[in-house]
């Protein structure tokens, strides 16, 4: 009887550990499942940059700020400073595009604003005597969005913080898995060779064919 007491224990243990495992094993398995797939099929269009075509859009718009507004072009000296509100507005209706409250560059004739995104780039210039603005915007495509939503390219702080909310999640998965390949690996006579397998391809990949 008293040799069963340690038995039970040590099963009731395993137990324990194995649900709290398996259950954050799967929870971070949700959280991070869109993520991996966006992160390994734009992993694929990355390597193979190259050989996707891309071609990209370009929008081309012209305007010239009215004279009520004209006067807002000469606020500011040369430096970095935002456009202020009422130019912005008038420009997101006259263009038909989103003006960002975004620090401009100005100089003694222009105002530039710079408006990059993930998949293409914008830019403003207005010329500060003439008010002539002139807008273009450069779209390359969905894959390449994509592929700046992986490389984290001018996609903002909340995607930042995305990213690094998914690779804690990733973490704790691979974590997770590793403990219980561990636990089960009593049962399973190729999870030591696998797993090494795993580690050293790439290891030695980059040691002997990366200069």
């Amino acid at each position: 009887m008293s040799a069963t007491r340690p038995l039970q224990r040590d099963q009731a243990r395993r137990g324990y550990w194995l649900r709290h495992l398996h259950r954050w094993h799967w929870i971070s398995a949700a959280l991070s499942l869109a993520g991996l797939l966006l992160f390994a099929l734009t992993g694929f269009t990355l390597n193979h940059a190259g050989a996707i075509e891309a071609s990209p859009t370009v929008l081309h718009r012209e305007a010239s700020v009215p004279a009520a507004l004209r006067a807002q072009l000469s606020v500011t000296s040369a430096g970095k400073d935002v456009l202020p509100k009422s130019l912005r507005d008038w420009l997101g209706q006259a263009l038909a595009v989103p003006i960002p409250a975004r620090a401009a560059e100005w100089s003694s004739d222009e105002v530039y604003l710079s408006m990059p995104r993930p998949g293409g780039d914008a830019w403003l210039s207005i010329d500060r005597e003439t008010g002539a603005v002139e807008y273009e915007r450069t779209d390359r495509g969905w894959i390449a969005y994509l592929n700046d939503l992986h490389k984290g390219r001018n996609a903002g702080a909340l995607w930042s913080w995305f990213i690094d909310l998914f690779a804690l999640a990733c973490v704790v998965f691979a974590l997770t898995g590793l403990i219980l390949l561990k636990l089960h690996a009593a049962n399973r006579r190729s999870t030591w060779p696998l797993l090494g397998l795993g580690v050293l391809l790439p290891l030695l990949l980059a040691l002997l064919f990366i200069h």
